[in-house]
């Protein structure tokens, strides 16, 4: 079986393990591909799995939020290029690698007529700043989603959901679409608390790194141990911080899961894979949604209304105000159900 991610960050190769821990778990063979950051994710997280390399989708962001429609915009003519390519390396892919299932996490060209390939995605309704634009990007999104054999979201079917108008629109794809229910790597445990925060940096450049910028600048305003996840998984180097401030460029599934658990408040991006692995572990969480990233904002005003997290924009965060507010917020989590592994070869015969 071939799993790919899409390179939009890390939380599509994260949020892949449990999927491909489960079908190790059934004795599936598994394939992996992808490039830079996601293919070190996951070769250290399964470093006996082949990895193929595929290109990414290499999307870039402004350092504008006013600007990022406008730069998106100018990107689609080569993401629909890698999307046609990709369509075709997988054809040849599944011929010299016997290839049986295709599991693609949000990218749209890992279809193919040869065997079922399934499609991994939280977003059914790409939020826009007008309406027409985002019935025009449904249009778009279920054109390729319904090349697919199946669709999987990563989300609970009834009201009691976490995505919202995301993964439940009044219409759906017409291929299948199955409610896995969150795919996180960690479970909550009680552990004793050994950070007062711990940040947690994600997403595409300039971004990631604009957001780190402003939090070392504000770092010599928190006392306490802190810890700075920078989420550069390929890089050596370490920036200048406090004493008082630990920091580790990467950080792999075990390890993270036992820093979030002895932090006694996570600072991250509302990507939803980082969403859906707070509310599994019920953690007490400050989310900073990527400027113009308009799922991300949705998500972090969705979860501030209903009590899950604290929420701030990034031009406004602000350590010494914003810190002090996330720790007093009266967090409310419910329970969501969570992805269950045993349930895999249940799913892949449904197809």
């Amino acid at each position: 079986m071939l799993v790919a991610p899409l390179d939009w960050g890390l939380g599509h190769a994260t949020r892949c393990i449990p999927v491909i821990q489960a079908l190790l778990g059934h004795g599936y063979e598994v394939v992996l591909a992808a490039e830079n950051a996601q293919a070190s994710l996951l070769q250290a997280e399964f470093p006996q799995l082949p990895c193929l390399p595929l290109q990414g989708y290499r999307v870039r962001y402004s350092r504008s939020r006013r600007w990022l429609p406008f730069r998106m915009l100018w990107q689609l003519p080569g993401l629909f290029r890698i999307i046609k390519k990709e369509h075709a390396w997988l054809d040849r892919v599944i011929d010299e690698h016997r290839i049986d299932l295709v599991i693609s996490d949000n990218r749209y060209g890992l279809y193919s007529k040869k065997r079922p390939c399934i499609f991994i995605t939280h977003q059914l309704t790409i939020k826009a700043p007008f309406t027409w634009l985002e019935k025009k990007l449904q249009q778009v999104n279920y054109r390729y989603i319904n090349r697919f054999t199946a669709c999987w979201i990563p989300d609970t079917g009834g009201e009691n959901n976490l995505a919202g108008l995301l993964a439940h629109p009044a219409v759906k794809p017409l291929i299948p679409v199955r409610y896995i229910g969150l795919l996180s790597r960690f479970n909550r445990k009680p552990a004793p608390i050994v950070y007062d925060y711990c940040f947690l940096l994600s997403g595409p450049e300039p971004q990631r790194s604009i957001l780190e910028k402003k939090v070392i600048g504000g770092l010599r305003d928190v006392p306490g141990p802190v810890l700075l996840v920078r989420g550069l998984p390929s890089e050596t180097g370490i920036p200048a911080v406090p004493s008082n401030v630990t920091v580790v460029n990467h950080l792999p599934g075990k390890r993270m899961e036992e820093a979030i658990q002895q932090s006694g408040l996570v600072i991250s991006r509302s990507g939803y894979t980082t969403v859906m692995e707070l509310v599994s572990m019920q953690k007490k969480a400050l989310l900073i949604p990527t400027p113009g990233q308009t799922e991300q904002e949705y998500l972090a005003a969705r979860l501030h209304r209903q009590a899950a997290c604290y929420s701030v924009s990034q031009e406004a965060f602000s350590m010494q105000v914003h810190l002090a507010a996330a720790k007093a917020y009266e967090q409310k989590v419910a329970g969501i159900t969570v992805f269950d592994p045993s349930e895999i070869q249940q799913l892949l015969q449904q197809l």
